[in-house]
């Protein structure tokens, strides 16, 4: 199954090798962007290690359908990964049966970077010593922000983003239906982050996120105060949608100073965008009056 995963052709030959000869570490943090793949990657090492010949039960796996596959992730508005889901997995682990025709148990921790120091701690008492047969695979946006104790004993390994080309290719064979122009475009906005392309066309939170910052995008390069805060109005008292929408102008800020005129943005403009928005990020990060950022944010962007 790692053959399905895009690009990362010396990671992939790594991975394979280690399973070939047997010698895969039994904790791996696959390390990369949102958007890279780590997430996938992790499911297809997954299924290669539990089901070497393939089948139903190794595409299961990939659909995170699998029995033999326990997933954590974070929880609630914080995303923090709680003490109490390690523990109830760690139960879980050690004490099921396994199927007759699995090799082993993987479980997985996705955002491992999300786990504070108890629920680290909770997990290191069964990474020490493991479950014979069993592989934990760690997910996380960067190796630095995972606790040093859940790190040190990692197998680590790096998922970048493909060529722009490769993305666009993936994206059209994904998405029958999607242009050739809309799939390069993705793939240059994006940069080569698949995983975002794909969302921005199949999930309806980021499909409206992109929409209306690509809008509020045009209001800025036309400094139109009004419309630029006429439709933010509508995210008031919507935080998630808020910082779905800023994140896309994040992307779109950044597209623009890589090709200025991109969404009309120049690059002046594009720069004055990109910090108005990371302001407004900043402040919803530390839980700040979503109305008065919102409303800071039109001001700025079309100043």
């Amino acid at each position: 199954m790692l053959d399905r995963l895009a690009g990362n052709t010396a990671l992939k030959q790594d991975l394979a090798a280690a399973l070939a000869a047997d010698r895969l570490a039994h904790s791996i943090l696959l390390v990369g962007e949102r958007g890279c793949g780590a997430g996938f990657a992790a499911r297809c090492l997954a299924a290669d290690y539990l089901y070497p010949g393939g089948g139903p039960h190794a595409e299961a796996v990939l659909r995170q359908e699998d029995t033999e596959c326990i997933t954590i992730r974070g929880e609630g508005a914080s995303g923090q990964i709680k003490v109490e889901r390690i523990r109830a997995a760690r139960e879980e682990i050690t004490h099921s049966a396994l199927a007759e025709d699995a090799r082993g148990r993987v479980m997985f921790v996705y955002g491992a970077q999300e786990m504070n120091q108890s629920s680290a701690n909770a997990l290191l008492k069964i990474i020490e010593e493991p479950p014979e047969g069993v592989l934990f695979l760690f997910t996380a946006t960067s190796a630095a922000a995972v606790l040093p104790t859940i790190r040190s004993r990692c197998a680590a390994y790096t998922i970048t983003p493909v060529p722009l080309a490769e993305c666009a290719a993936l994206l059209r064979r994904t998405l029958p239906g999607l242009s050739r122009d809309a799939a390069d475009d993705l793939a240059f906005l994006y940069e080569g982050h698949i995983g975002l392309g794909l969302a921005a066309c199949r999930q309806p939170q980021a499909k409206e996120a992109l929409a209306r910052a690509r809008q509020f995008a045009g209001y800025a390069a036309g400094q139109d105060s009004y419309r630029a805060f006429a439709l933010l109005t509508g995210l008031e008292k919507d935080r998630p949608a808020a910082a779905a929408m800023l994140e896309q102008l994040g992307f779109l800020g950044s597209a623009a100073l890589r090709r200025p005129g991109y969404g009309g943005l120049e690059s002046a403009r594009a720069a004055v965008l990109l910090r108005a928005a990371g302001r407004a990020r900043d402040a919803l990060r530390a839980n700040g009056n979503l109305r008065l950022t919102l409303a800071v944010l039109a001001a700025e962007s079309c100043r």
